[in-house]
């Protein structure tokens, strides 16, 4: 046995031991998962730890320094046929999913904790499960740049997703030649608990999911592996059916309040542009955070004679925002719903705003939405905030009238969904790379490689027009400290003009009459 199967099979050893040790397998487990390790690593035999020989485990906060380890070794003796990144992720979950209970187990466990120890000990415990089973890739999270920023609208939170790393040429290559499936139909459908992924389609044997009934329907709780903030879960429809916001959605969003009265639940718009990323499948999310809409100021609050108990306002926040609480459930929901019918039927020319377009055939499109964001307060109360969308396009603005206008796209161009709607940016990991180079040449002694931006193949040829504005307001020669200080506070006033794009009424005094102008329509007046 040559040392580096040696040490595999001490690295399969500590593995078991990093498994028991985090709970993700028991004692009596031990020898079912080592045949299955040295089975699916082609090692003949374990490791031999005589009678009297004791062994230090260190035991790592996650697993990925073991796995890495072997994963090298797996390359190296061809059991790994390509070392891409893609390769290795299929590879060490499913080394990870050998050492992790049957969904039926995670669901009893989940159950018993609830009982005997209330929800939030049981979420801790999914929570940290997830992470220590490598599902939630806490080394990558890690890695993701984030910075809290002041604006005239409460603090910002801004991360630079660095959580999904950039295929290389060779894994791009391989995709495009990759054979295409329907199973799963998509990243959230439940058929994904177990599934051993391929090139296009991540491997998710350590996926487990926490059924639910809400309003009469089976939904499913998760963790997101991406984990933008604490918590960060999804809660999807088991069955794959396309986002719809209906009456129903507002009574589901409260029954999961009372089921996690310490999580906020949210959903995105289900409207193209300004829904998120997928819409074919119905879904919230949600989690255990304090987003920055929720600490917003009340501009000025509102009454509406026909729901005389609920408690409407307007949120000063750069999008149009309607917040409304009451201690019943049922009559937030009704009005609500009241809101949401009024709001899609509803044109406002003078600022863009209309309800529906007809396409070539004649069939009449709608573009008014809304985003739900839904949370329980400490006195039992529900509230309930309501944000306008309309994803309308024009020749001007191709990609949607309220969307970040094309000026930004250097920045952000993708949708502005839930968590960006509520103010945290997450900004495409692109930018890391691009904001360092940036930093350097406004570090520099001169403006000459500034002309350089102008060519189109250059690296920062799109960011030209910001860099060139930012020398001219900042000079060049600043410190390293107060170059990050200033792009930044760039990156900020961006982020602030992103989330303005998006809102349908301007939190000005001219947007406000439109808003109150809608808001009239329905019966409901500033007080």
């Amino acid at each position: 046995m040559n040392s580096a199967e040696h040490e595999l099979k001490f690295l399969i050893e500590k593995l078991l031991q990093y498994a028991v040790y985090n709970h993700l397998i028991d004692n009596q487990d031990l020898v079912w998962a080592r045949n299955q390790l040295i089975d699916l690593l082609n090692v003949n035999d374990p490791f031999y730890i005589s009678a009297d020989t004791e062994i230090d485990y260190v035991i790592p906060e996650y697993a990925t320094p073991i796995l890495e380890k072997i994963l090298d070794y797996a390359y190296e003796a061809g059991i790994l046929k390509d070392n891409t990144l893609t390769s290795r992720d299929l590879l060490d979950t499913r080394i990870m999913g050998l050492l992790l209970s049957k969904p039926s187990e995670i669901i009893k466990r989940f159950n018993n904790i609830k009982k005997e120890k209330g929800i939030t000990a049981a979420t801790d415990d999914f929570y940290q499960l997830c992470q220590k089973s490598n599902y939630i890739r806490m080394d990558r999270i890690h890695k993701n740049i984030r910075w809290f920023s002041n604006s005239p609208f409460g603090q910002l939170e801004i991360t630079i997703n660095l959580t999904k790393p950039e295929k290389d040429p060779k894994e791009i290559a391989a995709l495009r030649n990759a054979p295409q499936y329907g199973y799963p139909k998509c990243l959230l459908c439940v058929e994904n608990v177990g599934y051993a992924g391929r090139l296009n389609h991540p491997a998710r044997q350590t996926h487990r999911t926490i059924p639910l009934e809400l309003y009469g329907e089976t939904w499913h709780f998760q963790y997101s592996p991406y984990v933008y903030y604490n918590e960060h879960c999804i809660v999807l429809n088991e069955k794959h059916v396309p986002m719809k916001i209906t009456k129903a959605t507002f009574h589901r969003l409260f029954e999961f309040l009372d089921l996690f009265p310490h999580y906020f639940i949210g959903s995105n718009a289900d409207l193209p542009i300004v829904g998120g990323s997928i819409l074919n499948h119905d879904h919230f999310q949600g989690g255990r955070h304090v987003l920055p809409m929720e600490k917003a100021k009340i501009e000025y609050r509102l009454f509406c004679e026909k729901y005389p108990s609920v408690k409407p306002a307007v949120l000063y926040w750069p999008m149009t925002v309607l917040r409304i609480c009451s201690s019943n459930s049922e009559e937030l929901i009704d009005f609500a719903y009241y809101i949401l019918s009024g709001w899609r039927e509803y044109s406002d020319p003078a600022f863009d705003i209309l309800a529906y377009t007809q396409n070539k055939k004649s069939e009449a499109i709608p573009h008014n939405t809304i985003t739900p964001i839904a949370r329980k307060k400490d006195n039992g109360d529900y509230e309930l905030d309501l944000v306008l969308r309309n994803n309308r396009t024009t020749n001007k603005h191709p990609l949607g009238v309220f969307h970040p206008h094309e000026d930004l796209h250097h920045i952000k161009k993708e949708n502005i969904g839930l968590i960006e709607v509520m103010g945290l940016f997450i900004l495409p990991g692109r930018l890391k790379k691009e904001i360092d180079s940036i930093k350097e040449l406004m570090g520099s002694k001169t403006e000459n490689e500034l002309n350089e931006l102008r060519n189109p193949d250059h690296m920062l040829h799109h960011h030209y027009f910001w860099v060139e504005e930012m020398i001219r307001k900042y000079g060049t020669g600043l410190s390293m400290q107060e170059i990050d200080d200033l792009v930044k506070k760039e990156i900020t006033e961006k982020c602030l003009r992103i989330l303005s794009d998006a809102g349908v009424y301007k939190a000005t005094p001219a947007g406000r009459g439109g808003l109150n102008k809608f808001l009239a329509s329905l019966g409901i007046r500033p007080i």
